[in-house]
């Protein structure tokens, strides 16, 4: 085990040192992760993180592709599910090294009519591996591009809530980031956005369904919100709803999922991502891994989320490991960060 590796888990268990794992559950107890699982299985979904960073693929076994081309990816130059997984390494405190940040300026796309979802997700990227996105180099250019400002002029009114969330979140990491003049939103504009895309049970979906129950883009969104930090009552209001809609959506065993013709079907990832919403204020941080968010709930998130997690450390019925592995390091370092009244996505 490395120096590094060896920093990363005592620093964890130093900051979870006061969790125990309850063996008997009652209507006053819940299963919770132990320090010990903690450590032991994010130390194994990290380690397997870097080896697919260092052999530039999305799984280390089965099919699998490229992470980073331009060729595979023409529109964006990576996989999808990219920018989690980069800041899932940078949050559990990786170094980048000179050649890894190179990988993405090779193959990283930015083009004139790129998403804004597209550029988003760069912003995010670039940020964690420790370059400007104010004034981001491609490999071999000598003229910088404001990433940031390209955002902000892209059109996010046919975007999905997931996309205008990712958006928001983006623009919202670093003081340094600011609006330009020509900008087609504001960060107070875009929450009002998001604000009127909520349904009539409080949460959000990717196609704006009513009636639907989507906890992964309801997360999304409640995360956007509160990094826009817009102190209108109309927004306040709104994340209050949505916040008691998400606890409605955890499942018995502390996961979440996604549901389909009235099904829902527990996994890593939605569970992540709603540890990531839970992790964005110290009102809803408790209910991760210390208290339950509803009547029958007998195990916290962070506890089935570890759980998803192999020996290997990929991740059990994953799409992809690029997507399991990325969120669920992704989900861990928003925790630990907000165990210390920070947040993941804050870089400067």
């Amino acid at each position: 085990m490395n120096k590094l590796m060896k920093n990363i888990l005592l620093s964890t268990t130093a900051v979870l040192a006061t969790m125990a794992f309850a063996t008997n559950v009652s209507a006053a107890s819940i299963h919770k992760a132990a320090t010990s699982t903690i450590s032991r299985r994010t130390g194994l979904t990290y380690r397997y993180a870097k080896k697919m960073l260092k052999e530039n693929k999305t799984g280390l076994s089965g099919k699998t592709s490229s992470l980073f081309s331009s060729k595979l990816y023409p529109d964006t130059g990576a996989a999808s599910g990219y920018s989690d997984f980069l800041l899932g390494l940078k949050g559990n405190h990786y170094k980048f090294t000179t050649s890894e940040k190179n990988l993405l300026r090779k193959n990283l796309v930015i083009k004139r009519n790129s998403t804004a979802a597209s550029v988003a997700n760069a912003v995010m990227a670039v940020q964690a591996v420790g370059l400007n996105a104010t004034n981001y180099k491609p490999y071999h250019h000598k003229k910088g591009i404001n990433l940031v400002s390209r955002l902000y002029r892209a059109n996010v009114s046919k975007q999905t809530s997931s996309s205008q969330a990712e958006t928001l979140i983006a623009v919202s990491m670093s003081s340094r980031f600011k609006q330009p003049s020509g900008a087609k939103f504001s960060k107070a504009s875009l929450s009002a956005r998001l604000v009127n895309s909520q349904l009539n049970n409080n949460g959000w979906t990717y196609n704006n369904a009513q009636g639907a129950k989507d906890s992964d883009v309801t997360s999304m969104v409640l995360t956007g919100l509160y990094r826009g930090k817009s102190k209108a009552s109309t927004v306040e209001s709104s994340i209050q709803k949505g916040q008691k809609f998400l606890y409605s959506l955890a499942q018995g065993n502390g996961a979440f999922g996604y549901t389909y013709a009235g099904k829902t079907t527990p996994n890593a990832n939605s569970t992540a991502e709603a540890i990531i919403a839970l992790s964005n204020n110290s009102a809803t941080n408790k209910y991760v891994n210390s208290t339950a968010m509803r009547t029958g709930q007998k195990a916290t998130p962070l506890y089935a989320m570890l759980r998803y997690v192999n020996n290997s450390g990929s991740i059990k019925k994953a799409t992809s490991q690029l997507y399991g592995v990325g969120q669920v390091n992704l989900a861990v370092a928003a925790y630990k960060a907000a165990l210390k009244n920070r947040s993941v996505y804050s870089i400067n």
